[in-house]
């Protein structure tokens, strides 16, 4: 059996939050694009954040990545092989404002990201060491673009099965930048997910397919199965 094949898969439990109900809150809406009053990175930026963040990569360690949300199903990156684990003192929340991608300015939306305290299951991807360079910097392109980023790369430790730890880059949100919203309470997180949408598409979408492919790969988020029940019903009710 191979770590893509781990035990302890479970059938996925039936959602509330369906793609009809996604469907629902989906609009076509075109890019506002960037907002002129804010600092965005360059080639170079990514580039020297890179070169510093693999340096701590000790020579013929394999470079693991931490997928806690849409890189379990939407990578950017290949991989040559995975496994689940978990970050040890960071848990995911719905935590940081977004007004473009899955908001708008009349409508921001809320996206996930690690914040600090907990434990939280996701999975690991070994990215090839052919390229490697490359990769990390196509990531870093899609998970930051403002200055300062709302999500920061780092390190983090990574328990796996047998009781071992892994040093894995992961996205940590970054709580000193403006659109961290801290500790939201779910009511009000799930009124505004079953509400936004932007150019790339709902926050309701982003919650349904984490929570699925969560599912599908044997990991189980109380917090985030909560969460979709709570906008599902959001939702209907909204519109019925």
């Amino acid at each position: 059996m191979t770590r893509k094949a781990q035990k302890g898969a479970v059938a996925p439990r039936r959602m509330d939050l369906t793609p009809a109900l996604v469907a629902r809150v989906h609009r076509v809406l075109a890019d506002e694009g960037p907002d002129p009053m804010l600092s965005y990175h360059s080639d170079a930026d990514y580039a020297a954040i890179a070169a510093e963040m693999l340096a701590d990569l000790q020579p013929g360690t394999p470079c693991w990545l931490f997928a806690y949300g849409s890189l379990i199903w939407k990578p950017e990156v290949p991989h040559v092989d995975e496994m689940r684990g978990t970050a040890l003192g960071f848990h995911r929340d719905f935590c940081f404002r977004v007004v473009r991608f899955r908001g708008t300015r009349a409508t921001p939306g809320l996206m996930m990201a690690l914040d600090r305290g907990g434990r939280c299951t996701g999975m690991l991807y070994r990215l090839p060491d052919d390229g490697l360079r490359a990769h990390v910097e196509k990531l870093f392109r899609r998970e930051f673009t403002v200055k300062p980023p709302n999500c920061r790369p780092r390190w983090v430790n990574v328990a796996i099965e047998g009781g071992a730890r892994v040093r894995a880059i992961a996205f940590v949100m970054n709580r000193k930048a403006p659109s961290y919203m801290g500790k939201l309470p779910p009511d009000e997180i799930a009124n505004i997910l079953a509400e936004a949408c932007g150019h790339w598409g709902s926050c309701a979408e982003y919650l349904y397919q984490t929570v699925a492919h969560l599912e599908a790969k044997g990991i189980h988020d109380r917090h985030l199965w909560r969460l979709q029940q709570l906008v599902a019903a959001r939702i209907m009710s909204r519109q019925p």
